[in-house]
């Protein structure tokens, strides 16, 4: 399948997905923030919507990466002294968000349909200019999780001692709701927003079944999910050109992924029925 030119550029996208989904969504698991990445994938909607009239297609990236920083400082704000739990406030600016989304598309026909491919995605009419795009966003992404890592693991699990040793908790959080934003931004144009929330929360969820130790978790689940990249796209390359069946590539990525999670659920609670 890697005699396609298109199958190259899909498989290297999913790598650099990858490379920073594994870390980030650790931490979306440790801090409970599941809900919040689902938030930010539905968020952007308007950004994208904006960005499509202002600049077509080459403008979904610029309009993306500004709702989701909107997005995360909001969640922020709003959470900040108990202001309101988090899951309300992540209601309330999901629903804010999206239906400005939903009001722009409403006055508007001639790009609905373009725009379908923000929810399921298009991940093998990935160019070279978006690989260029979530490149940069990797080693912007990845930079900031090894110097927030260790305060972020402190906050996650003692957050009073975070704040008595001097850490600024709010500072954190917004930090964090940043950088999942900027993973959704990164992710969103290749697997879509009903599809992306899987390589936020699956990756760390799957590892957490055979280690606790961060690290690992973070490491093994960039190696589950690569893995995963390969196999949905050899079974949809597999599925429509060897038998004739249309199996979109992301969906097929998706559900090796959680497909890998199942199995290793079930065999980290065999290995544990057995050490009882």
């Amino acid at each position: 399948m890697f005699e396609a030119p298109f199958m190259v550029r899909a498989f290297a996208e999913l790598a650099l997905l990858a490379l920073i989904c594994g870390p980030v969504s650790v931490f979306v698991f440790t801090r409970r923030l599941s809900f919040v990445a689902d938030a930010l994938t539905h968020t952007v909607f308007p950004g994208v919507v904006i960005g499509f009239v202002a600049a077509g297609s080459e403008g979904i990236f610029g309009g993306a990466l500004v709702a989701g920083a909107l997005t995360a400082v909001a969640l922020t704000l709003l959470t900040r002294g108990g202001l309101l739990s988090d899951d309300a406030a992540t209601a309330v600016v999901l629903t804010a968000m999206f239906s400005v989304g939903v009001a722009l598309v409403s006055r508007r026909s001639s790009y609905t349909s373009d725009l379908t491919s923000f929810l399921f995605g298009r991940l093998l009419t990935v160019t070279t200019r978006q690989l260029a795009e979530t490149a940069v966003l990797a080693v912007v992404i990845l930079a900031l999780v090894a110097l927030g890592a260790r305060a972020w693991t402190f906050r996650a699990f003692d957050p009073d001692g975070a704040r008595a040793a001097g850490y600024r908790t709010t500072l954190l959080d917004l930090w964090l709701n940043l950088v999942v934003a900027l993973v959704v931004v990164a992710a969103v144009r290749a697997v879509g927003t009903v599809l992306v929330i899987a390589l936020l929360v699956v990756p760390a969820a799957a590892a957490r079944t055979v280690t606790d130790r961060l690290p690992v978790m973070a490491a093994l689940g960039t190696i589950l999910t690569l893995l995963a990249g390969y196999a949905g796209l050899w079974v949809s390359w597999t599925a429509s050109v060897g038998y004739g069946l249309r199996l979109t590539s992301a969906t097929a990525v998706v559900l090796a992924l959680v497909l890998a999670y199942a199995v290793l659920l079930g065999a980290g609670r065999l290995r544990t029925g057995r050490l009882r």
